[in-house]
């Protein structure tokens, strides 16, 4: 599967930003589907998956109640809606792709696919 990340910028402190990620190549129908972070000089941190067959979600800790997940399956593309940004949410933004799995898999060795990233630059 080919995963393609859009949508990041340049936003100020507290306001919104929505990421999106296009899977094309083969059906997701039995995939679980993931957006990671990376700051520079830190590890992938994972951030929420979405079960495309259910559209259950699991959100991390870190940034419940800020972010969610959703996907269209019309559009075959997954978004990450970001609120209340803060400076320290700078980061490049992965989308990430995996065979499904019935418990929530955070680290990044277990997607085999992955978007290009798109970078989140916060303001103060």
């Amino acid at each position: 599967v080919q995963l393609q990340a859009s949508g990041g910028g340049l936003v100020q402190a507290g306001n919104s930003l929505r990421l999106s990620c296009v899977a094309s190549g083969r059906t997701l129908s039995r995939s679980d589907v993931a957006w990671f972070r990376q700051a520079p000089g830190k590890e992938r941190e994972f951030l929420a998956r979405i079960m495309w067959s259910t559209g259950s979600t699991d959100i991390a800790d870190s940034v419940k109640g800020r972010f969610t997940i959703s996907k269209d399956s019309a559009k075959n593309t997954i978004y990450l809606q970001m609120n209340s940004l803060k400076p320290e949410d700078a980061a490049l933004y992965y989308c990430a792709a995996r065979t499904q799995s019935r418990v929530v898999l955070t680290g990044a060795r277990y997607y085999p696919y992955w978007g290009q990233g798109t970078q989140v630059t916060v303001s103060s």
